[in-house]
């Protein structure tokens, strides 16, 4: 025999018995049909989150930082608020506009009333860290949800797929691999999507808490520092 035309049908099956990932979908029954697009639709959405919340974290840090370099520099607490009121605040910006409007309502309408002052404006402050971490955390359920139920869709897809390929070899009764391999491998795909709407959900979702996490301290400390702040000045109004 011809070494060449060995080595021909050595390479022969390989570049026949490829299946594409399209074939494999245009193969499946109508229910691992609706499991992959389920699968590929939570995938999409996952990382349109994603890369939203990367983005929504990236701003919450750079306006965090940036605003602790105001608050330090020594300019005025009334200035400092003039200026951000004028415009939208985030994070630590929103905190400091909430307390010194809190501040400055209770100052200017009762004079009297400096004792009730303090607990009022840690209230406003607590309110206000609550709400910028809702802001920050929303839709972060989802990637929590993708990230534990996406592998066991993908799995009752591959389950029903193999049920339908076991039907199948029953019905013609030939259990040829070249007959059952299309059907087991369109099932596994089901389960391959699952992992691939999974894993990047569930990395993305831990990191994502711990920057919340990190962002919930920074905002907690600052609140503090401004408490005591507030502590001082009604100390010396008394």
């Amino acid at each position: 025999m011809n070494p060449s035309d060995l080595l021909k049908g050595t390479l022969a099956p390989t570049h026949a018995g490829g299946v594409s990932a399209i074939e494999l979908f245009m193969m499946a029954s109508p229910v691992v049909k609706a499991v992959m697009i389920g699968l590929l639709l939570a995938s999409v959405w996952s990382w349109a989150i994603i890369i939203e919340k990367i983005f929504a974290f990236r701003r919450a840090r750079l306006e965090a930082d940036k605003f602790e370099q105001l608050f330090w520099s020594g300019q005025s607490l009334d200035e400092l608020y003039a200026t951000l009121s004028r415009g939208k605040t985030i994070t630590m910006g929103a905190l400091f506009v909430a307390a010194m409007r809190e501040w400055k309502r209770s100052v200017e309408g009762n004079i009297r009333a400096l004792g009730g002052i303090q607990m009022r404006v840690e209230k406003v402050m607590d309110v206000t860290i609550a709400r910028e971490m809702e802001r920050l955390d929303r839709r972060l359920l989802f990637l929590a949800t993708v990230g534990s139920t996406a592998p066991f869709v993908g799995l009752f897809g591959t389950v029903w797929g193999i049920m339908t390929s076991f039907q199948a070899i029953a019905v013609s009764k030939n259990t040829n691999l070249a007959v059952v391999a299309p059907g087991i491998a369109e099932a596994l795909f089901a389960t391959a999507l699952g992992l691939l709407a999974a894993i990047p959900a569930v990395i993305f979702y831990n990191k994502f808490q711990a920057d919340s996490a990190q962002i919930s301290h920074r905002l907690e400390a600052f609140a503090d520092e401004f408490a005591a702040i507030v502590s001082r000045q009604i100390d010396v109004r008394s």
